[in-house]
């Protein structure tokens, strides 16, 4: 179960898919375990009637509305019969405690929701009397509803109208006006009502249009997807001639000022504004010789790298490839996300039932609360680190089930033999295989994310308070933690593309992908910034084209200020929808790239040795075997120093 658990000590032959076997079988038992304890909380809070006090609701003294319920000892008015008040109502709903996010408010079970505003103390008395649903206090009798004694103990007047919550049996106004310091507190850049609720009639009039430029940025991302190939080359070009233009600009100007303010220094000023001056000069020679030194530095990098641009070139056009062979993988975004909102939902609902499961204790203010005690108070831990482990291991299934995928493209010599859908083969594979890999992975990833979120859980509260040392120890903490996670998750990738490639544990895969990795740091330093890039570029391309058509449709709108939320709403989901799409070309591009190096250092195109590769990698090879020949004089060798073979007739171009 260690992390150092492999027995390989020699180096062993890559066998592209043709080998499976279990992966990680502990840590797939404890992933097991860790759900089933899951289960066990869920459970309790079900049984401990966490489940009907949240789904029926109960008021202020631990009844349950719509029930019979039990008297508890020491709690008065607990123990009534409720058979017919199946709502709960809150006599000032719009009394919000903003810390707690929860209403402040005696909470009653009545038999209906008031269904129109009740004005006066008369009109909740009068409806009392005609629908049986008494909205004061238990110990107040409907003849007394109108004595100013009984003020405190009957809702505040107006009542607003209000309807039942579906399914919750909770009375909810039917104007959210009340709500409006939520909002506030909530939009701090609003400070007039009548902005945010003109924003909000925008979005209601907008609804039809929003939700068409939310399917149009879908549209545009899958569309993208496939056609970036074609343009990834003109992106390089873009990407290069403005760095260079920028770095050679910027250098210009420095240079262009420092011999301008030198030219100009004037002996003859006071002293303290001559020295001003000569300081002035001094430190644009600094700020334009570090100028000269970047940009020098940038240009050897880029004509270093200059090969390495041709390999992430290469590898978006053939990522571009493999989409039209795996179409299915442009949906694997949807089915992790559908993953991932059932169960934070479940997730959700299990908080919900925790909050109500307990025993009923008696508060300062005499009404009862729900507490647990004991060891099971700390299931809150518990179901915290289980959003986190089972989330990751849902993002990690999605990672290697597309790491499975492109394996089996890119290792097919003929693209005509793929399986009918190889996304489907790649999650048998990988329920059949790897599930354990998986669950070790995320667990890592867990490991990082949970003490970065303590330490800014801290960092929030201790905020105003703590000296700035420790403020920036804490940010420093958290910076690092952050960095590392990325790191991991990186290296994670490509150890799920290792184990698709080989049916090997995670430790061993981790391994052998990092040793890749460092064999080829230029050519990963070169995907991860030049791809980066032009997928980012991508995705501001899909943003401006939804933005405006959304500009183009509202334009018919006079108020400009309603535009604001419904563009906003819309840029923001083109965006999330670009980057989930995009994200899943980039993951594509980097299981590509370990496929490429695997195969070009196990491979040299010798018979038993062919290629894998697609014809667009297969010409950059021979472009980098034309070069390496110039350089040694006639003979080629690889980068390693060995001599690089022809390639052989064999290797398949899709």
């Amino acid at each position: 179960m260690g992390c150092c658990s492999s027995t390989q000590s020699s180096p062993r032959e890559w066998k592209p898919l043709k080998e499976h076997s279990c992966t990680d079988i502990p840590w797939l038992l404890i992933f097991i375990l860790f759900c089933i304890g899951m289960g066990f909380i869920c459970g309790f809070s079900i049984a401990t009637g966490a489940a009907s006090r949240l789904v029926f609701g109960y008021d202020s003294y631990g009844n349950i509305c719509g029930h019979t319920n039990k008297a508890v000892e020491g709690l008065s008015h607990s123990g009534l019969n409720h058979t017919g008040n199946k709502y709960v109502f809150f006599l000032d709903p719009c009394n919000l405690d903003l810390v707690h996010r929860k209403i402040k408010s005696i909470a009653l079970c009545v038999a209906e929701c008031p269904q129109t505003e009740l004005k006066t103390l008369s009109d909740v008395q009068k409806f009392a009397e005609t629908n049986k649903s008494y909205l004061c206090s238990y110990e107040i009798n409907t003849s007394q509803y109108t004595s100013s004694s009984s003020k405190s103990f009957c809702p505040a007047v107006p009542v607003p109208a209000s309807v039942p919550v579906p399914l919750f049996h909770r009375c909810a106004p039917r104007n959210i006006s009340c709500y409006a310091k939520f909002a506030e507190a909530l939009i701090t850049f609003v400070s007039d009502n009548s902005v945010l609720h003109r924003l909000i009639s925008g979005v209601m009039t907008s609804k039809e249009i929003i939700m068409g430029l939310c399917v149009l940025s879908l549209g545009l991302s899958m569309i993208l997807m496939v056609v970036i190939r074609y343009i990834s080359r003109v992106l390089v070009w873009i990407l290069t001639i403005l760095a260079i233009l920028g770095s050679l600009g910027g250098t210009g100007v420095l240079w262009w000022l420092y011999a301008s303010h030198r030219q100009s220094l004037d002996e003859s000023l006071p002293p303290s504004e001559l020295q001003i001056a000569k300081d002035n000069v001094y430190a644009l020679m600094v700020y334009a010789i570090a100028a000269t030194v970047f940009t020098v530095i940038l240009l050897l990098i880029m004509l270093i790298m200059r090969k390495r641009v041709a390999l992430t070139i290469a590898l978006f056009h053939v990522a571009g490839k493999v989409f039209i062979h795996l179409p299915l993988l442009v949906f694997q975004p949807f089915w992790t996300f559908v993953a991932l909102i059932f169960f934070w939902i479940y997730w959700i609902m299990v908080l919900l039932f925790l909050g109500t499961a307990g025993d009923p204790v008696k508060d300062e203010r005499g009404f009862v609360e729900f507490r647990v005690s004991g060891p099971l108070q700390y299931m809150w831990w518990y179901h915290a680190v289980g959003l986190i482990w089972i989330s990751e291991f849902i993002l990690a299934c999605q990672q290697m089930t597309v790491a499975g995928a492109v394996v089996t493209y890119y290792f097919t010599r003929e693209k005509k033999n793929l399986p009918f859908t190889p996304i489907l083969v790649s999650v048998q594979r990988l329920i059949r295989y790897h599930l354990g890999t998986v669950a070790k992975g995320a667990f890592i990833i867990t490991l990082v994310k949970i003490p970065r979120l303590i330490l800014m859980y801290i960092h929030s509260q201790l905020k105003g308070k703590e000296n700035a040392c420790a403020r920036c120890m804490l940010k420093a903490c958290i910076c690092c933690l952050w960095c590392l996670e990325k790191c991991l998750n990186f290296l994670n990738q490509n150890a799920y593309t290792a184990t698709a490639i080989n049916s090997t544990n995670f430790c061993t895969s981790a391994k052998e992908a990092f040793v890749i990795l460092v064999e080829n740091v230029l050519r990963v330093a070169a995907i991860n910034t030049v791809g980066d890039f032009m997928l980012f570029l991508g995705k501001v391309l899909i943003v401006c084209i939804t933005g405006f058509v959304g500009v183009l449709l509202l334009h018919n709108q006079n108020d400009y200020t309603v535009w604001v939320l419904p563009l906003i709403i819309v840029c923001l989901f083109a965006f999330l929808v670009a980057h989930c799409f995009l994200s899943i070309y980039e993951m594509v591009v980097d299981v590509l790239f370990l496929c490429f190096a695997i195969d070009t250092k196990h491979n040299d195109g010798s018979p038993g040795r062919e290629y894998y590769m697609d014809k667009a990698l297969m010409e950059f090879v021979e472009s980098s075997r034309k070069s390496m020949k110039n350089l040694s004089g006639g003979r080629g060798t690889r980068a390693d120093g060995r001599e690089l073979k022809p390639m052989a007739s064999g290797a398949s171009s899709a």
